[in-house]
């Protein structure tokens, strides 16, 4: 190995921890569930952390059939909450790991990941 140049066997490990952490960080998120809501809770939408639909509340207030479109758009907006908050879970979860693997690959940076 020249001066200045990365540890190839360093730079392998630490890329594998990594891969584990990220490994593990995806298992959580499709565990994780995270709940959207709109009209201050009247409809509820719960997702895993990686955004699948796993139950939807509606509140008997909310069911009128003279005005179907409000319900509409109450669901539409507790599935965005909902996606947001996921998201937010991902940020969370995942955001230090693909933003700490261009510097635990000295600046080669992994494609897809954020580096």
């Amino acid at each position: 190995m020249q001066p200045g140049q990365p540890d190839m066997q360093m730079i392998l490990q630490q890329a594998q921890k990594m891969q584990q952490q990220l490994m593990a960080a995806q298992a959580e998120l499709a565990s994780a569930e995270v709940v959207g809501q709109a009209g201050n809770g009247l409809v509820q939408v719960t997702t895993t952390g990686a955004g699948e639909v796993r139950a939807v509340r509606i509140d008997p207030k909310v069911v009128d059939p003279e005005d179907v479109e409000t319900l509409q758009d109450l669901i539409v907006g507790a599935l965005e909450d909902a996606a947001r908050a996921a998201q937010e879970l991902q940020a969370e979860k995942m955001g230090p790991l693909a933003g700490g693997l261009g510097d635990a690959t000295g600046g080669l940076g992994l494609p897809g990941l954020g580096a």
